[in-house]
């Protein structure tokens, strides 16, 4: 017969509470205090700016002194032609970099999975995922001296007899040239976590697929896929939140007179409205409107992915 204890909750005052908490677990406070503290001085303190979009700020005056002016800057941005072009080019520009790349890492997983070898394996993966730790300057550099007029490339179309190609600043060329690099930047990276899920999967489901007759082919369908498809949904939430936001870097260096009109986006627009020209208010205004948007973008996408695959974020 077993007894059941009841314990009385401590009637020691909060303080004294916290105090033996912080002296018992002191170190694994202590590894948690950097980043608490990146977190509040580089994502949460800086939330205090949002105001500035309704405001008519002045530096003089500061963020406190300016006068408060409401929802100007957000009626502005309805009525402004240019935002509406570069809003479309950020939206284009994202939904096909998820379309071909986000698929890509998920394909890159499943044939390394397949592989036997171990050390062919790390050498593949260790491979793909270096490019993951190069800056967008020497990415772009890569690109600059790949695809100029001299490049590579068009010294191989010059050889082969064909004309060469404007590929920097041809329009039509800034968007493969874009989602290609980043494929190659962050395939190998972003595959380590479906690898991870796939280790994760029951071996015991693989042999029972194959007493029932499955081949290689099958078992991914039905086996593989299907286990793993957690973990894609909840990435493919992350990502569609990040739907509204672009490299700017990697852009700004890429973007020239040529292809601007395809390449202008958000970030370069923010950036130059309210760095170039000093249009804090209307900068702020429009950024915090790119941030509802992606906000809306992921409570939709986790709102269908509950109800059709029962996997969410909340």
């Amino acid at each position: 017969m077993s007894v059941v204890r009841h314990v009385r909750p401590s009637s020691a005052p909060w303080y004294q509470r916290v105090g033996r908490a912080l002296r018992r677990d002191r170190w694994l406070f202590l590894i948690m205090l950097l980043p608490t503290v990146y977190y509040l001085m580089f994502c949460y303190y800086p939330m205090y700016g949002i105001v500035l979009a309704f405001k008519d700020f002045h530096p003089k005056l500061g963020i406190v002194g300016s006068t408060w002016v409401g929802f100007r800057y957000i009626g502005m941005i309805f009525q402004d032609k240019y935002f509406w072009r570069v809003f479309g080019n950020t939206i284009s520009l994202n939904l096909l970099n998820l379309i071909i790349s986000f698929p890509a890492p998920i394909i890159l997983a499943l044939l390394l999975n397949e592989v036997g070898s171990k050390t062919y394996k790390k050498t593949v993966q260790t491979i793909t995922y270096l490019p993951h730790f190069l800056s967008a300057v020497v990415i772009v550099g890569m690109i600059n001296d790949m695809f100029n007029s001299t490049g590579m490339v068009n010294t191989i179309l010059s050889a082969l007899g064909a004309p060469k190609v404007a590929f920097l600043t041809a329009a039509k060329w800034f968007r493969p040239l874009y989602i290609g690099s980043n494929i190659w930047t962050n395939i190998g990276w972003d595959s380590i976590i479906f690898l991870a899920a796939l280790a994760g999967l029951d071996m015991e489901l693989y042999e029972a697929a194959r007493i029932d007759g499955a081949g290689r082919w099958k078992q991914t369908l039905h086996v593989t896929l299907p286990g793993i498809l957690p973990t894609i949904v909840i990435m493919l939430i992350l990502a569609m939140g990040r739907i509204m936001n672009v490299s700017f870097q990697k852009i700004w260096l890429m973007m020239n007179g040529g292809n601007q009109q395809v390449a202008d986006v958000i970030s370069t627009y923010v950036y130059q409205r309210g760095i170039v020209k000093s249009d804090f208010s209307y900068a702020t205004g429009v950024n915090l409107f790119q941030s509802l948007i992606s906000l809306l973008f992921v409570s939709v996408t986790n709102a269908v992915s509950r109800r059709a695959t029962e996997t969410s974020l909340w």
